[in-house]
Order: structure tokens, then sequence, then C-alpha cells
């Protein structure tokens, strides 16, 4: 067996089922699970439509490179959005949601015959972890604070440490904060990857959740083009259709950047088995070309922050982020204890911040604090929300 799976952790959400097994929530209260991020907003009917008339497609194995057409969306869909031109058929590549993506680019970036140490904020999604201790690499995390601004401290690494950087996970609109990265902060790490040789991989699943029409989140494209970079060199960033559509069940996305580490990875996938379904590619271009449901699925997502931040606020400190569906939410007691209690008083389950973090210069930065997850319907989410506050643990 291969040795690395034993330096894997247990996945959060395994350890909140086994944190909560024993408890027993009132009977007479429906379960609301707002522990994870699974959006729960009706998939659009024209997408589902799109899907089934692509079905006979079935019969053909697809191409790991994607159809031209879809490529082709998802490059329109780059240029509206970020203002960025990007090649389809060198620049793009659909992928089997950003999950599977984001963990099989570390196998392609990681040179295991030298130092290999792949950089990650902290709290943090844990496939970069595993993406990079399955490649042979070590983690180095970033913890990220309401003491710097919940932003990645790119300068705690000195030179030494960044000269055996070989990749780094950047996650903006963050998991669990929501909090955007700046442009001076891309400039400042696009700087040392040209200066230490990594590549940057920008997570951006969450890009498309946010609450002000007239101010998108920048993305990484977007900062490159600013900042003299149009070829992207060295980053390649991640998007989902899992959020922005309400489809995580399509498992579609996109990597875009680099035509050079685009031509690798789609080797690397070649080999790997990753070509999309040409149902799910159908659907995908429809989704990718129409704007209208996103609009509307932030409509829903603006609504229940408003009415829930307020609500939960007056017992958990907590603000709406800059973007994404969660709020990061400080408990007065232990953060894993108060999830445990307040399953089991008002059968509402949340994720424990420290599930989503690695202990690092002597503290876990995610203690103290539980991700509430606003996926469910506004009702649903309404009702939790009156359940937190009058909850006393």
């Amino acid at each position: 067996m291969n040795p690395d799976l034993d330096r894997l952790q247990p996945y959060p959400f395994e350890r909140l089922r086994q944190l909560l097994a024993s408890a027993q929530p009132p009977a007479g209260l429906r379960h609301i699970d707002l522990s994870i991020g699974e959006p729960k907003h009706p998939t659009p009917p024209f997408i589902l439509e799109a899907l089934e008339r692509a079905l006979p497609g079935i019969a053909s194995y697809p191409s790991t490179a994607g159809m031209p057409e879809l490529r082709q969306a998802i490059a329109a869909w780059l240029q509206r959005r970020f203002d960025c031109a990007v090649d389809p058929a060198t620049q793009v590549l659909p992928v089997n949601g950003t999950r599977e993506a984001l963990f099989a680019i570390a196998q392609t970036v990681i040179d295991r015959t030298r130092l290999a140490r792949v950089v990650a904020p902290n709290p943090f999604y844990q496939i970069y972890e595993g993406a990079a201790l399955l490649a042979g690499a070590t983690p180095l995390f970033l913890p990220t604070t309401p003491d710097n601004g919940f932003r990645m401290p790119f300068e705690a690494l000195g030179a030494r440490e960044w000269d055996g950087v070989q990749l780094v996970y950047v996650c903006s609109p963050g998991n669990p904060t929501g909090r955007v990265l700046t442009l001076e902060e891309w400039k400042t790490l696009f700087q040392l990857a040209d200066r230490h040789g990594f590549i940057v991989a920008a997570d951006e699943c969450y890009s498309e959740i946010y609450f002000d029409e007239a101010r998108p989140p920048l993305g990484s494209l977007a900062a490159a083009r600013r900042l003299g970079r149009s070829d992207y060199a060295r980053l390649v960033t991640f998007g989902s259709l899992s959020k922005r559509s309400s489809v995580p069940g399509m498992r579609s996305g996109y990597v875009a950047g680099d035509a050079s580490v685009i031509r690798r990875f789609l080797l690397y996938r070649t080999y790997h088995g990753s070509a999309m379904s040409p149902a799910i590619q159908a659907a995908s271009t429809a989704a990718w070309s129409d704007e209208s449901h996103v609009r509307e699925n932030r409509r829903l997502y603006a609504l229940k922050f408003d009415q829930a931040t307020p609500v939960i606020a007056r017992r958990l400190q907590t603000a709406r982020p800059e973007a994404a569906f969660y709020l990061w939410a400080k408990t007065p007691i232990d953060e894993v204890e108060y999830a445990r209690r307040l399953y089991a008083a008002c059968n509402v389950t949340v994720l424990p911040g420290s599930f989503l973090a690695r202990d690092s210069g002597g503290s876990n930065p995610g203690r103290g604090y539980v991700r509430i997850a606003l996926v469910a319907e506004p009702a649903e989410v309404a009702q939790a929300a009156a359940r937190i506050e009058q909850f006393v643990p």
C-alpha cells in the first residue's frame, strides 16, 4: 500500500459524524444541516433540459480535452466575467469539478526528485493537504486570522522556505472566511512565484457568490492581466458550476491559465482517465452561456445573509463576508463542544472551525469558530438562525 495514505487525516465531515453520533436532538425538531457547502437551490430547468437532450452522446467515448464548444463557452465566460482573453484550445481545460482538479494539479506539478513544499492557507479545503501529501510534498500552512485580516501572510516564510515551494494553493473568495485577495496581494504572490519558480493554483469556486452586482470579486486571471501578465505565467485558476449554477452533482468545472501548465495537466489527465461525460459537457456549455440564473442564485444568497446574519450575530460574533456563502462565527465556548451542544439541543449542524485547520505555531487558527453554510432554502436558513439565537450553550 502507498505509505503516504497513512499521512492523511480524517475528513472534516467524518470527524463531525463521529462527534455527533452519541447526541440525541429533540425528535420534534426537523434537522437543518448548515455544515457542508453543498448548494440546495433548485437546478435551473434549462440545464436539466440540455442534459436530457445530450444523453444519446454517452454512446461515445469523450475526449479528455473536452468538446471545442465547451472550451469556447468557458473562454467566452472568462472574457465576460474577468475581462481576460484566454485561448480555448491551449489555455482552458474542462474538469470534473474543482475538487478532482485541485487534487490532480499537485500530482502534475510536484517534482519528487527534489525538495517539495506546498503552501496553503489555514484554515483550508482539506483537498490541498491530501494532494500535497500524496504527491510526496510537505504542506506549509499560512494561518489566516483576525489579527492579519484573514489574509495569507506570505511574509511569514523566509527565502529558504520559499526556495523549496513548488505549488501554492490560494482560495479567493476564501473558504471559510469569504475574504477576497487584493491586487497588491496577487502582485506579491506573482513576484514570489517568479523568484522561486512555483506554480499558483487559484481555487475560485466561490467567485460567483457575492452581494453587489457592480463589484464582483477580483479574479486571479484579471489580476494577472492588470499586472501585465497576459500569458498568465505560473498561474492556473479553477472554477466550477457547482456553486455558480447549483449543480454540485454534475461535477463540472474548468482549469485555465498558463498554456505550458495546461499542456502538462492534459497529459496527466489523459492517463488518469478524467474525461467528462458528453452529456455533462453539453449541459455545462448551456450553463456557462447564461447569467440570468446566476444573478437569481446570488439574490437568494443575499436574501439569506440579510435575514440570518443579524439574528445569528446577536448570539455569535460574525458578519457578512465579502463573498461565498459561509458565516465564520466566533463561539462563546470551545467550538467542538458548541457544535455538539447545538446539534443536541436544536438539531442544527455546523462545522467546528478546528476541523478545517491544522496546528501551526502552537495554535489552531480555526479554534473558537464554527463555519455556518447558508446553503439551504431561505425559510430553513431563517429557522436555523432563530434556533442559534435562542440557544444558550
